[in-house]
């Protein structure tokens, strides 16, 4: 398996989580102990740090070490990956809804001349 397959396998594995999800959009807004994360959560701490150590080998998040805490903050290089990849197949639905639309215009007319009643 490719090098770049393997990892957008991670991400998306990892964004499949709804509460990993969550930790990403709070880390959006900057960097955050897992005390901090764990707080909007009905979960332990040590649950928190399995999710957070999943977007840590997924790339999504880096950790430090600052003294006594471990604050995470957002890598969003590989989002930015993801999201390249998704862009491909949304240009792809983009412009076949495009043809869709062109076929459906182009047979409006013929369906309206069709159910004008006769005058006799």
């Amino acid at each position: 398996m490719q090098a770049g397959t393997s990892r957008l396998n991670a991400t998306f594995a990892a964004l499949a989580d709804p509460t990993r999800r969550a930790i990403l959009a709070r880390l959006a807004s900057g960097e955050a102990t897992v005390n901090e994360l764990a707080d909007p959560f009905a979960m332990t701490q040590p649950a928190i740090s399995k999710h957070l150590k999943v977007l840590e080998r997924a790339g999504l998040i880096s950790r430090d070490r600052d003294a006594q805490r471990r604050p995470s903050r957002l890598e969003p290089k590989r989002l930015a990956e993801a999201s390249r990849w998704l862009d491909r197949y949304r240009k792809f639905w983009e412009a076949s809804f495009a043809r869709l639309d062109t076929v459906l215009e182009e047979l409006q007319p013929r369906k309206a001349r069709r159910e004008k009643p006769s005058r006799r």
